[in-house]
C-alpha cells in the first residue's frame, strides 16, 4: 500500500473498485427483486429509489476508484438529480414506451420526494465509505511489515 503525502496510507484503487462493482452487482438483484417480488407502494418505491441511488454511488467509485469521497458524493448525487430533473421533460417515460428497461435507469415520472431519498442514500453511502477508509488505513498503518 502506498503512502499518501500526510503519511497515511493509500487504499488499493483495484481493491476498492473491486469492492464498488461486488456492491453494484449486489444492488442491482436487491433492486430487481423489490422491482418483482413487491408490491407497487409507497415503501417499494423509496427502496428503489434508496437502491438507485446507492447503485449510482458503487458505480461512481467502481468508475474512479481514486477519487475522494466528497467528489464521489457529488457525482452520485449530481447524476440522481439531473435523472430526476429530466423526467420533468417526459422523455423517459416515452423512451420506457419503446424500451421498458429504460424506466428501470430513468424512470418515468418526478417525484420531489425521491430528490430526498437520492440525497439520504448518498449521504449514507458516502458515510460508510468514508468510514470504511478510515478504518482499513488505521489497520494498514499499525500492520507490521
Amino acid at each position: 500500500m502506498r503512502a499518501h503525502s500526510t503519511g497515511r496510507p493509500v487504499p488499493s484503487p483495484t481493491r476498492r473498485r473491486v469492492a464498488a462493482l461486488i456492491a453494484a452487482a449486489v444492488t442491482v438483484a436487491a433492486g430487481l427483486l423489490v422491482h418483482r417480488a413487491l408490491p407497487d407502494s409507497a415503501a417499494s418505491d423509496i427502496a428503489g429509489d434508496a437502491l438507485y441511488a446507492l447503485l449510482v454511488y458503487a458505480l461512481a467509485v467502481g468508475v474512479a476508484p481514486r477519487a475522494r469521497v466528497g467528489v464521489v458524493a457529488a457525482a452520485a448525487i449530481g447524476w440522481c438529480v439531473a435523472v430526476e430533473l429530466l423526467q420533468l421533460t417526459g422523455i423517459p417515460e416515452r423512451a420506457g414506451a419503446v424500451f421498458p428497461p429504460a424506466m428501470l435507469v430513468l424512470g418515468t415520472a418526478f417525484d420531489p420526494r425521491d430528490l430526498a431519498v437520492y440525497a439520504v442514500t448518498v449521504v449514507a453511502a458516502a458515510g460508510a465509505d468514508a468510514a470504511q477508509r478510515s478504518i482499513r488505513s488505521r489497520f494498514t498503518a499499525r500492520r507490521p511489515r
